[in-house]
């Protein structure tokens, strides 16, 4: 029997007409009444299929009685209600490693955005201003920087390697400190964040969170600080952020990840420093064929009574 899944929003496409061939998909995000959707095909549910930014909320979750697995095309799982998963016995896969490799090169291309100003060198040459008004302002060496990694996990630590290519002072600021490593051990984000010069947040956050990189943060990060985003939107105050950059309180940012993406708090969008991408750091057709491949292994094997290959719950 074809079992039945309900698709959160839009995937990958080689990766969701794999899904349409072999399961019986509801596209939730078509639906112009998702309530009455999900009413009239709760009895036959028994799967979840989201990304990490949509995740499944406990609200979801309750409208489809019979789920009993949800599998997450993405690492993240802040955005799934994991509590009440484990209290329902509801498994929850998703996708790490996969993506590591990409998610941290595109941290270290933000750094060097961030610091040589790239994009605005760029414009600087197509609109003729080199031409017209000589050479670009100099900018900041990122070669030997001080920087401070904000969760050491996979992505944190693939970071931290790529950093020691550049010869740069690394710090790293965990819930615990990692015996495998030897880069300088803060607890304190704040302490942190007065030894470095650059911030870079990898960590996986929790809903607790929100906004914790905030005003205290950027006083402590200083005129010559820069912060780099790969994790969540939700962990920067981006309104204080706009206003660390425009007072000169820090010198930059470069980010991947936004609070209330696919929208972008106004106040970032025209400053010459700040580098913006559209949360794409996994955005590789390797990499996203890999996270497919593996959201799919892991539905399969929970309807095939197998164990899941990644799993969070």
């Amino acid at each position: 029997m074809t079992q039945s899944v309900v698709l959160v929003n839009p995937l990958y496409g080689p990766t969701q007409s794999v899904l349409e061939a072999n399961y019986q998909v509801h596209k939730l995000w078509e639906a112009a009444d998702q309530s009455a959707l999900l009413s009239s095909v709760a009895a036959d549910v028994r799967g979840i299929v989201t990304d990490g930014g949509s995740g499944a909320s406990a609200e979801l979750i309750r409208q489809l009685p019979n789920v009993e697995v949800i599998s997450v095309f993405g690492v993240g799982v802040d955005a799934v209600d994991l509590d009440y998963c484990k209290a329902n016995g509801i498994r929850v896969g998703n996708t790490p490693d996969v993506l590591t490799d990409d998610v941290a090169d595109l941290a270290l291309g933000l750094c060097l955005a961030a610091y040589r100003q790239i994009p605005f060198a760029h414009q600087y040459a197509c609109s003729g201003q080199w031409e017209t008004h000589g050479p670009a302002p100099l900018t900041t060496k990122f070669s030997g920087a001080n920087v401070g990694i904000f969760g050491l996990g996979r992505i944190g630590l693939a970071i931290a390697k790529r950093l020691e290519g550049f010869q740069c002072q690394i710090s790293y600021c965990n819930r615990n400190e990692r015996r495998d490593v030897e880069y300088s051990y803060f607890s304190d984000l704040k302490a942190m964040a007065e030894a470095v010069d650059c911030l870079i947040l990898a960590v996986a956050p929790t809903p607790d969170m929100a906004a914790c990189v905030g005003e205290e943060i950027f006083a402590a990060l200083g005129p010559n600080g820069r912060v780099i985003n790969v994790s969540r939107g939700l962990v920067i105050d981006e309104v204080a952020l706009a206003k660390a950059i425009r007072s000169g309180q820090i010198a930059g940012a470069g980010l991947d990840v936004f609070a209330k993406e696919p929208a972008i708090t106004a106040d970032l969008l025209d400053l010459p420093n700040v580098v913006l991408q559209p949360h794409v750091a996994s955005g590789t057709v390797q990499t996203r064929t890999a996270m497919g491949n593996l959201m799919l292994e892991n539905l399969a094997n929970y309807f095939n009574d197998k164990e899941l290959v990644a799993f969070v719950a």
